[in-house]
């Protein structure tokens, strides 16, 4: 008896969860449906040059490591085309867009597009 209330509670919340999940969309999910449209870079359009995916890495290996960072920071986009690191996606603040790039010219980039957008406060 205690084996099917304990399967009963566990499915109903799973199923609260899908339901909560369902009626959320994603911070940047028009700007997906944007970057589809080929007129933006994507990750798809990064360099495969040895020094272009080093700066690319060197990027993403100080933004994850910074725990201060939001996670919205933490899933940027970089990506790196002779040298020029373009940034795109969603930050909380300023600091931490002008953080990101700092850690591009760091790791080499001759470049840094910065599209990073902050997020307004709602």
């Amino acid at each position: 008896m205690k084996y099917k209330t304990i399967v009963t509670v566990a499915a109903c919340g799973v199923l609260s969860f899908h339901a909560f999940a369902a009626d959320t969309n994603a911070d940047n999910s028009a700007k997906n449906t944007r970057d589809k449209m080929g007129e933006t870079l994507t990750p798809g359009d990064q360099s495969s040059k040895p020094a272009d995916i080093k700066i690319t890495a060197a990027t993403r290996r100080a933004v994850v490591k910074n725990k201060f960072l939001s996670m919205d920071a933490k899933n940027v986009k970089i990506i790196t085309i002779d040298g020029v690191v373009t940034l795109r996606g969603p930050v909380d603040n300023d600091k931490e867009k002008s953080l990101i790039a700092e850690y591009a010219v760091k790791a080499g980039a001759s470049k840094v597009t910065n599209e990073l957008e902050v997020k307004s406060n709602k």
